[in-house]
């Protein structure tokens, strides 16, 4: 197995940690890579009282600023326009929020909870 991987498997590998992550503090997956025309949600899950849109962020150094930092304007946009389509097929009675889960170098996660 060569040592590069694909920035899809990286991208796939990190969103299964943050997953993972997001699970053992309580959180329950509901689906994961919601595709549609504007954009794509990375997972969504649900707390007791919140359906949660997350966009998982992944850099392997800072050089060119934070994972947090590439969620920018256009980002939060394109993710508001797809979890709107998201809850027209999915009417819940839950409050909503926006998570980012942002991992650096080895694995390193922050989770900004309403981060938008």
């Amino acid at each position: 197995m060569s040592q590069f991987y694909s920035t899809v498997a990286i991208g796939t590998a990190k969103e299964e940690l943050a997953c993972k992550y997001l699970e053992m503090r309580g959180l329950q997956l509901i689906a994961r890579n919601v595709r549609y025309r504007s954009s794509e949600i990375d997972l969504v899950m649900q707390s007791e009282d919140s359906l949660i849109f997350i966009e998982v962020r992944y850099r392997r150094n800072t050089w060119f600023g934070t994972p947090a930092e590439s969620v920018n304007w256009n980002k939060q946009q394109r993710l508001r326009v797809a979890a709107n389509q998201y809850l027209q097929q999915h009417p819940t009675h839950l409050a909503c929020r926006f998570d980012v889960i942002a991992i650096t170098g080895n694995d390193n996660i922050e989770w900004l909870q309403n981060a938008f």
